[in-house]
């Protein structure tokens, strides 16, 4: 059942297919917990880096760093696709995810940002020619396996950072990004690059994680990465300059809609951008730049540790919701 909520605040709107149940449908209905109102044509400024962020900035977020986040997939990339995807990020959940990004003519201009394997870019190339789209990541262990795949020959494959895209201005028709902005040290810096890099009239889809409400997995979120609120995915966007924002709400069938734990990709975000040009966003200077360290080696050393140890937590989260569909009766709240 595909449920719309005119609750979710004005020129936005909310969508639930992470389950058919009617509990599900019911909770689609409930209005975000703080409403953004469009952006005015003034441009906004935002005086420091902290202010990208709605809520407390003080939760560590170990991997949420470029570099962490790079030694962190050197290793994970080997098993991403095995491990990973099937527990988290699941190929009807990418069909679902991508409906709102609009990829509607073949002929469309895409890019897939942080790609990685190229698992989201599969479901672009099914839409659009791969001579069409671009698939760019930091991490070159990703783009390995990306490059290996047989039905992404022709996607244009590059390494990049999703905060400052080697692009020009209004290149493409759609901009997507599947599992990275949790990775980003500053979200709304990487959404005002994909707002600068689409045409005017362009589709944006972010497709990322939800925060948890259950206390141990949202301790767990926050020493891993960026667990990202639903009202915030819509300030970044408005404040970048889209308009017609949405959030589509997605989710493994097996979680039956629970949303506590958090999911790793728990919606998708769209919006349109409305003209041509830069976004109307003025920030300071990047906080972080790929390639440079940001600390001692034995700082980075413990947190990439303690960063990945945390992670693990959700590896065993979809397994223990797989196992409690098989057994809990289908009647119940989960």
């Amino acid at each position: 059942m595909l449920t719309t909520s005119p609750q979710a605040g004005p020129g936005h709107r909310l969508v639930d297919l992470s389950s058919s149940s009617p509990r599900s449908a019911l909770r689609v209905g409930r209005p975000l917990q703080r409403h953004v109102p469009l952006i005015s044509k003034r441009s906004l400024v935002l005086r420091s880096a902290s202010e990208t962020y709605s809520r407390d900035v003080t939760a560590p977020r170990l991997i949420q760093h470029k570099n962490e986040a790079y030694w962190f997939y050197a290793g994970l990339s080997q098993v991403y696709d095995h491990i990973v995807n099937p527990g988290h990020w699941t190929e009807d959940m990418r069909e679902a995810a991508l409906v709102p990004a609009m990829l509607d003519n073949p002929d469309l201009k895409v890019v897939d940002v942080g790609g990685g394997t190229g698992f989201t870019t599969l479901g672009i190339v099914k839409a659009i020619k791969p001579g069409n789209v671009t698939l760019i990541d930091q991490s070159p262990h990703q783009l390995a396996k990306a490059k290996a795949k047989p039905a992404l020959k022709g996607v244009t494959i590059l390494e990049g950072d999703a905060e400052d895209l080697p692009f020009r201005t209004d290149s493409f028709d759609r901009y997507v990004s599947a599992g990275s902005i949790e990775y980003w040290p500053e979200p709304q810096r990487g959404i005002k690059e994909a707002y600068r890099v689409i045409k005017e009239g362009g589709v944006a889809c972010v497709i990322g994680p939800v925060h948890p409400s259950f206390w141990l997995s949202r301790f767990f979120a926050d020493v891993w990465m960026l667990f990202p609120k639903e009202e915030e995915y819509i300030e970044w966007f408005t404040k970048a300059g889209f308009v017609d924002v949405k959030i589509t709400r997605i989710g493994p069938k097996w979680y039956r809609g629970v949303r506590r734990h958090g999911l790793i990709m728990g919606c998708s975000v769209t919006g349109v951008k409305p003209k041509a040009g830069e976004s109307p966003l003025v920030m300071g200077p990047k906080v972080e730049v790929s390639g440079k360290m940001n600390s001692n080696p034995l700082s980075f050393l413990l947190r990439l540790i303690m960063g990945t140890a945390a992670g693990f937590y959700y590896f065993c989260v979809p397994i223990y919701m797989y196992l409690k569909n098989l057994i809990w009766p289908k009647n119940w709240p989960m």
